[in-house]
């Protein structure tokens, strides 16, 4: 959610993501699927942001409040036959208050993804564009994904490490539950900057990530939970290459099993 001075600022702004999309050939891909015989992930030679304007009434409460409730996820969905997967909401009041949503599929980018984009923005905005490193190409990394390891050693791997398991793990004993999870209730509980402060220092001397460290604690929950021992979740991973990775196809989402 971005509050602009006014609707010549997002005009700017939209021409800034617009450029980043043009450089980051990930960011112009799509996902097709339809009378193929498996998904395959496009790049679009061309991929305008997409641009939607909303009137919204002050009266209703924060534009910015009103336009997440909108656009909620649970309500809102990205197309993602059509490229790009980034798409701009702008609300203005009559006041000239300006907001811009700014919605982003989670199969091109995540959050360190997200951080990226935003400062290679701020560099543009600043017209410091031709310091930015030249971008590799996403072939580069789709060839290290696809021809790397064979299909048959993934399945093999995977075989061996989840041959054995023949039922879901379902915490509270909840089976065939189908919904939108418009009905849910959360409960969040922040860490104290201590606690968060450990897990980074035993993170560091593990030679892990915190969120490998999170895994294990939800992992933990689902025994808990499901009363076993042994316990399979999936999860959603982003993989980046190594070296020039922050120039490339720095955004590529999978998915996979932890156990």
């Amino acid at each position: 959610m971005i509050r602009l001075a006014d609707r010549e600022k997002a005009r700017h702004f939209i021409a800034n993501v617009q450029q980043a999309v043009d450089r980051h050939d990930i960011l112009r891909t799509g996902v097709l699927w339809q009378d193929l015989p498996e998904p395959v992930q496009v790049v679009w030679r061309q991929a305008p942001v997409q641009v939607e304007t909303v009137a919204l009434d002050p009266a209703d409460g924060p534009l910015a409040q009103q336009l997440e409730a909108r656009y909620h996820p649970r309500r809102h969905r990205i197309d993602v036959r059509q490229a790009p997967l980034i798409k701009a909401i702008i609300a203005e009041s009559g006041a000239g208050e300006c907001w811009m949503l700014l919605l982003v599929h989670h199969l091109i980018m995540d959050n360190v993804g997200l951080a990226l984009l935003v400062s290679e923005i701020r560099q543009l905005q600043q017209g410091q564009g031709e310091a930015l490193p030249s971008p590799l190409p996403f072939r580069q990394f789709v060839a290290q994904a696809r021809l790397g390891v064979s299909a048959a050693e993934h399945e093999a791997y995977f075989r061996a490490q989840l041959g054995e398991v023949d039922e879901p793990t379902l915490p509270f004993g909840l089976q065939g539950y189908q919904g939108v999870g418009g009905d849910l209730e959360e409960a969040r509980l922040n860490l104290s900057p201590e606690l968060a402060e450990q897990l980074r220092q035993q993170a560091r001397r593990l030679g892990v990530s915190v969120a490998c460290l999170a895994h294990l604690a939800w992992g933990q929950v689902l025994a808990r939970a499901s009363g076993r021992t042994q316990v399979v979740f999936g999860t959603v991973l982003f993989g980046r290459l190594q070296g020039g990775a922050e120039r490339t196809g720095r955004w590529g989402c999978s998915s996979t099993r932890c156990r």
